[in-house]
């Protein structure tokens, strides 16, 4: 082109700039170049409105007379409270079946007289302990309190708030949970206003003076997606106030954006509400941005939402009574959540689920890439972020805040996961596993499950739920964590498990590398923490530093390692002002079930006996050193012949007398544990090695002083079979400290 000539150039720089506005009006995450435009939420009747008036009801009436008419119009959706009793969906579960998966109920439950004095939305518990004359106590606190028990008379028998149950013909012997919700809240659409009087699509049945008219936006939403996704178009919605009755369903997407005008300025609000902000549901690429979302349910009442101690059921979780969270993702192939950001959820604010590339069905989609940018989650009941299916593939949380949260910061069962670059206060543990039968599939064995990375966070504070920061277990494998800061830590910080149970797999293969853990606690009482704990298979353990600043603390552990973990390599690590250095323990077990004098089961826990289902022949001439009621050696010893991965049964060589809740200590031949070069510094105890070991267990050419610790009085306790060799010791009286050698137990 010459010069001068700047026809091409204006013409290349219009298309350019064209280009660049359609980026930024589309939202950069799923523009296409044939989209004829937004559409706006606001067209659809969204009001964005916090306006509230107090309202007069008449049973059996649609009209309601409201104090202020506000900024209702017709059409528009609102939420009106005390006027409208009903009951959520009534649920039966009975001894050891999930909350998840409840039993029909066949007529055998009926509800009635709620009179609103209880609160809005109440749920009522009803817990039936397995008994020859059965009877039940009850809660509608979600599990906090309970009313005492009384006998079931197949009669209407009182609860609280008005509400009667009778509980029919049903083997209530043996054991149920039975739990419902009672609402006074009218949902509904405005079908005509007339001064003060909003008549309304639905009519209460309540007479009251002193109802609540808010604004519901859900409507108007739902049908905004649903116009987007018909003319495949991004949709806008614009600042507001947006109250939510129930979830925004976006269902099998082509392609869709859907982005408010800013985080700070957009909210969506599900306090009012019950399900997900949004729910994505099948469908190919879909992309959320810049919204706030709140529910009904913060950090100080994380116990309800929890584990509930019933007697008559198992797994009954608070959140999956009383449930709303923030965005729910259903098998739709790639999805961004960018700048969003969650508070006061019950249930897992940001989670996905749906079926795997081995169980979905051809040309069915299954979730390949998910990516949380930029998100938060603050004061909340319960999980931050969590995939809860092995099938969900690529999940990436990325430069995210967590902080006062009552779950698990990251709870995944599913594959190839990054959790890089996050915050992390006073929030549950990142926790990696938990593949139990329900949310695994075949392709499991080959495949895997839980590989994560998890690299470059900033951990302070402490744990308030899952016992540490970090957690590898039941299922995961190709795990590395590196380069993360804890900062004035008061729990435990890292955990490689190799724990199984009757429905879990051992976890394995894991790096743990270039940490930084500074363990001082700060402004609250000390307790007993360690920093990295192992008990997986295939474990690497480098280049950490572990530490307390100022004097020695003695609840802080650096490295524990327990056995029987196989494949275990400590090295170039430095531990400093701790109350332990580095420190082994045996693996015990109990018996569980005894079959015959030489076929027993192992209990659930301890668990220090695996259950290797992949490997079943792994355990082979492992012995078994059988101990009294108090821990002590009882005489004796057995080898294991082989394990049954189906029935989960040990056979012994010999014969031996058993009974269940026998105690044994679990020796592996070789463990095969190299700990070397390592630095440990003023540490009350550095080095205490407890365990059995074997003939390739080696520490060598680590340096171990006293430094500070002018308590310490050994270097290195070592009971069991261990090879000492070429450390080096400094401050300890050399005579009662020998670094050469191990002494068999």
């Amino acid at each position: 082109m010459e010069q001068g000539d700047d026809r091409g150039t204006g013409k290349a720089m219009r298309s350019l700039s064209a280009l660049i506005a359609a980026h930024v009006c589309l939202g950069l995450g799923v523009a296409r170049a044939d989209s004829p435009g937004l559409l706006d939420a606001r067209d659809f009747g969204a009001s964005g409105s916090r306006f509230e008036t107090v309202a007069a009801t008449t049973d059996g009436s649609k009209e309601i007379t409201v104090a202020d008419v506000g900024d209702f119009k017709v059409g528009q959706g609102v939420m009106v409270s005390k006027c409208k009793i009903r009951y959520t969906r009534t649920q039966l579960w009975g001894t050891g079946l999930p909350y998840y998966n409840s039993k029909p109920l066949n007529d055998s439950v009926d509800v009635r007289g709620y009179d609103g004095s209880a609160g809005s939305w109440v749920i009522y518990i009803v817990d039936i302990e397995p008994s020859a004359s059965p009877a039940f106590r009850w809660s509608d606190d979600l599990g906090r309190t309970w009313h005492p028990k009384v006998p079931i008379t197949h009669d209407w028998q009182p609860l609280g708030g008005g509400v009667e149950v009778r509980l029919n013909k049903r083997d209530w012997e043996s054991g149920y949970v039975i739990a419902f919700g009672a609402r006074d809240q009218l949902v509904s659409r405005i079908a005509k206003v007339d001064g003060k009087v909003l008549t309304l699509e639905e009519a209460a049945n309540r007479t009251v003076r002193d109802a609540v008219v808010r604004h519901n936006d859900t409507f108007a939403l739902q049908a905004a997606v649903d116009q987007a996704l018909r003319e495949k178009r991004n949709l806008r919605v614009p600042a507001g106030h947006y109250r939510l009755a129930h979830t925004i369903a976006v269902r099998n997407a082509g392609a869709i954006a859907i982005e408010g005008a800013t985080a700070a300025d957009t909210l969506l609000d599900i306090g009012d509400g019950e399900g997900a902000c949004f729910t994505l549901s099948g469908g190919t690429d879909v992309t959320l941005r810049n919204f706030r979302m709140t529910g009904f349910m913060g950090f100080d009442e994380r116990d309800k939402a929890g584990y509930i101690n019933t007697r008559g059921s198992t797994y009954i979780w608070g959140f999956g009574l009383k449930h709303c969270n923030g965005v729910t993702i259903s098998g739709t192939e790639r999805v961004l959540v960018e700048n969003c950001h969650a508070s006061r959820m019950s249930g897992e604010c940001f989670v996905s689920g749906g079926p795997s590339r081995g169980t979905a069905k051809p040309g069915r989609p299954y979730s390949q890439w998910i990516t949380y940018l930029r998100c938060s989650v603050t004061d909340s009941a319960r999980n931050a972020f969590n995939d809860v299916m092995c099938g969900t593939e690529n999940t990436s949380v990325l430069h995210c805040r967590i902080v006062d949260v009552g779950g698990c910061s990251w709870e995944g069962a599913s594959r190839f996961v990054k959790f890089v670059g996050n915050y992390v206060r006073n929030s549950g543990t990142v926790a990696m596993g938990n593949l139990g039968p329900a949310n695994r599939d075949a392709t499991y064995p080959a495949l895997g499950a839980g590989q994560h990375i998890i690299a470059d966070n900033v951990f302070e504070s402490n744990v308030p739920y899952g016992g540490c920061a970090i957690r590898s277990a039941v299922g995961a494998t190709q795990v590395i964590i590196r380069n993360n800061l804890f900062v004035n830590f008061g729990s435990s910080c890292v955990e490689a498990s190799g724990a199984t149970d009757p429905l879990h797999y051992a976890s394995g293969n894991t790096i743990i590398a270039g940490n930084i853990f500074d363990m001082t606690c700060i402004g609250q009482k000390a307790v007993p923490r360690t920093a990295i704990n192992i008990s997986a298979n295939d474990t690497i353990v480098s280049d950490n530093q572990v530490y307390v600043r100022g004097p020695v603390d003695p609840t802080v552990a650096g490295v524990r390692l327990r056995e029987p973990a196989l494949n275990v390599n400590i090295h170039d690590n430095l531990i400093r002002n701790c109350g332990i250095g580095i420190a082994s323990a045996r693996g015990e077990a109990r018996v569980g079930e005894v079959v015959d004098d030489r076929t027993f089961t192992r209990s659930k826990s301890p668990a220090g006996l695996p259950l290797d289902r992949i490997r079943p022949q792994a355990c082979r001439g492992w012995r078994l050193a059988w101990l009294d009621g108090k821990g002590k050696p009882a005489g004796g010893e057995s080898v294991i012949e082989s394990f049954d991965p189906e029935t989960l049964r040990f056979t012994l060589r010999e014969a031996r007398p058993m009974k269940a809740g026998d105690r044994f200590e679990v020796i592996a031949p070789s463990v095969n544990w190299l700990i070397h070069d390592n630095t440990v510094t003023g540490c009350q105890e550095p080095i205490v090695l407890d365990g059995h070991g074997s003939d390739t267990s080696l520490f060598r050419d680590n340096l171990i002083e006293r430094g500070d610790a002018t308590n310490a009085t050994r270097a290195i306790v070592a009971t069991g079979d261990f090879k000492l060799g070429d450390n080096r010791i400094r401050g300890f009286d050399e005579k009662e400290n020998p670094a050469q050698s191990g002494t068999k137990p």
